[in-house]
């Protein structure tokens, strides 16, 4: 006897403002069944320098000088939501994505905030990608 599947959206915790919060486990389920695209919001720089994910869609959120609001963001999460796919929106650590997602809610898109981020909370020593994120959960990723 099989075990009844469980729904795609099984594994949201619900949250004020967008979609829910997902872990990266689900986020990478969802994108390997091209239920959802990836948004990556983190600036052009953090992506150079940490890594990033193939396949993932660069649209940052704030960028320098000042990490202002991206004048170009809501533009770009409505092309990137066209489709009516979820999205999954990725930063740093887990932060500024929950405040795109709002925003792309606001928009009248679905998006979900990835938990932990790419690189996790930092640890005791203030040391990143330790204690949880996209990259500690062994999930696809590249540095360039």
């Amino acid at each position: 006897m099989t075990s009844p599947a469980v729904p795609s959206d099984a594994h949201v915790h619900p949250a004020a403002g967008y979609a829910g919060d997902i872990s990266p486990q689900q986020a990478c389920v969802w994108l390997e069944a091209g239920e959802a695209v990836l948004v990556d919001v983190r600036t052009d720089a953090e992506r150079e320098w940490v890594g990033q994910v193939p396949g993932a869609q660069p649209l940052a959120w704030k960028q320098w000088p000042g990490m202002a609001i991206n004048p170009k963001f809501d533009k770009g999460i409505q092309a990137l939501g066209a489709d009516g796919r979820k999205l999954v929106l990725l930063c740093r650590s887990g932060v500024r994505s929950i405040a795109a997602a709002q925003r792309a809610t606001e928009l009248g898109l679905t998006a979900y905030n990835i938990l932990e981020g790419f690189e996790g909370n930092p640890d005791a020593q203030a040391h990143r990608g330790l204690t949880g994120g996209w990259k500690f959960r062994g999930l696809p990723w590249r540095q360039n």
